[in-house]
């Protein structure tokens, strides 16, 4: 089994390990900053747009809400103060259910850099093999 020879000294090895380090870091930190920036971009597009939706289907539920509550009272017969009720409490059901799903989708790890994550998870994974093979060349030696 034949041995590398390298002329490079250990201090040089060594200060070649730490820029390089130095350097990984720098990227792996700027990767996971442009990552958070577009998740927080989308988030407040999608926010600007939910904002817009509301200004316009607010006013629009009202009018639906009452043309139900005055369908029920003539075409049923019901009390208008029946018919409010009845109108009110689907609209109510259906208001929790909306807020529930979409405090479901608001959770902070929606908004974790995955990739990031994955990329330092690999680059620990390659270091460590690397410093395997490393350790057991010199044992080799």
């Amino acid at each position: 089994m034949s041995v590398r020879s390298n002329s490079r000294s250990v201090p040089d090895i060594v200060t070649d390990l730490f820029s390089q380090l130095a350097a990984l870091m720098r990227k792996e930190t700027q990767l996971a900053r442009a990552e958070v920036s577009e998740n927080m971009a989308a988030v407040g597009r999608g926010l600007g747009m939910i904002v817009g939706a509301a200004v316009l289907l607010i006013p629009a539920l009202v009018i639906l809400l009452q043309a139900g509550v005055a369908a029920l009272t003539q075409g049923y017969g019901l009390a208008s103060y029946w018919s409010a009720l009845i109108v009110g409490g689907a609209t109510l059901i259906v208001g929790v259910v909306l807020a529930w799903i979409g405090s479901s989708r608001l959770k902070a790890e929606n908004f974790m850099p995955k990739r990031t994550v994955h990329q330092l998870q690999m680059d620990a994974s390659v270091a460590k093999q690397q410093m395997s093979q490393d350790h057991d060349l010199r044992r080799a030696a």
